[in-house]
């Protein structure tokens, strides 16, 4: 069973956490700061991931990011937001956390993003010294609209990526999470064509088995959405790994996008994954039509 180490400084929101998750399986633990983490990280049990509030006494959630990026870069660390702090957020998704999740929808959002984090974070590291002599390798794959596809595939970028030293624990599971949320929209909002207000969370469809009903139930067996593939190229040297992804669907209005960096792309269409991709990669482009992204992950100096 995964263990969660929650740093929050309200009791009473500590408790409705705690409540939430051990209602999801996962065993927590409560701390009421980020030096508190960092101690218990140091001398208790083996944590699987940390989610803390941005707003805390002697340690704030920001510190404790960065903290954690150097001392403990394997474990993975999201964010709990309050309302006007989104763009200290994404300056601490630059500096190392894998997510966040605004408090307003902790009951709604929370554990699907430690789902997804989780997941991500769960790669095999069986071959990372065969990998460690690949110098360069490339990737072209057709892909069907099957999303049991996605995870198996990250995985085998990741090794990659890993094996051949381009990114550190911590990248690893941001670079992956930046990969599922292009090809879940590639999925989604490309091929399917199936906008946010008609479904909010492509991630949710992942935890279904079988995956979804209604709409997108429908459209895997219509033409011609069911007719479309993704396609997915990779390409790493040894001094970085770029990744093209594009769907067959009429694709979007690329010139209404958010600069990287900008709060404003929260409000968008499928905000927080283009937020997360422009964040975690080191250039995001789309082409002129609005079904390929380009990502670029430059191995750290």
């Amino acid at each position: 069973m995964p263990r969660i180490l929650v740093a929050e400084d309200s009791a009473t929101q500590a408790m409705q956490i705690r409540g939430l998750l051990e209602e999801a399986d996962y065993e927590v633990d409560l701390v009421s700061n980020g030096k508190e983490v960092l101690q218990r990280l140091q001398s208790g049990p083996a944590v699987d991931l940390v989610l803390t509030d941005m707003v805390m006494p002697v340690m704030d959630g920001l510190q404790l990011v960065r903290a954690i990026r150097v001392y403990h870069s394997a474990i993975p660390v999201i964010l709990m937001t309050s309302q006007g702090t989104d763009a200290i957020a994404i300056e601490a998704l630059e500096d190392g956390a894998a997510g966040y999740v605004p408090k307003s929808q902790v009951s709604l959002r929370l554990a699907d993003e430690i789902a997804q984090v989780l997941n991500v974070s769960q790669i095999n590291r069986s071959y990372e010294r065969l990998l460690g002599c690949l110098v360069r390798n490339q990737f072209s794959f057709q892909l069907t609209n099957d999303v049991a596809l996605i995870d198996p595939l990250i995985d085998l970028l990741l090794q990659m990526m890993m094996g051949m030293k381009l990114c550190d624990s911590t990248d690893r599971i941001r670079v992956g999470l930046a990969i599922e949320n292009a090809l879940l929209n590639a999925l989604y909002r490309g091929n399917l064509e199936i906008s946010t207000a008609e479904m909010p969370s492509t991630r949710e469809l992942l935890l279904q088995e079988p995956p979804s009903a209604g709409l997108v139930e429908q459209r895997l067996l219509q033409a011609p959405y069911c007719e479309r593939k993704i396609y997915v190229d990779a390409v790493m040297s040894s001094d970085e790994a770029r990744f093209f992804i594009r769907d067959q669907g009429p694709g979007f209005d690329v010139t209404k996008l958010p600069g990287r960096g900008d709060p404003d792309v929260l409000e968008s269409e499928g905000g927080r994954g283009l937020l997360l991709i422009q964040t975690f990669m080191d250039e995001v482009t789309f082409n002129a039509v609005g079904n390929e992204i380009t990502m670029l992950k430059r191995r750290e100096a």
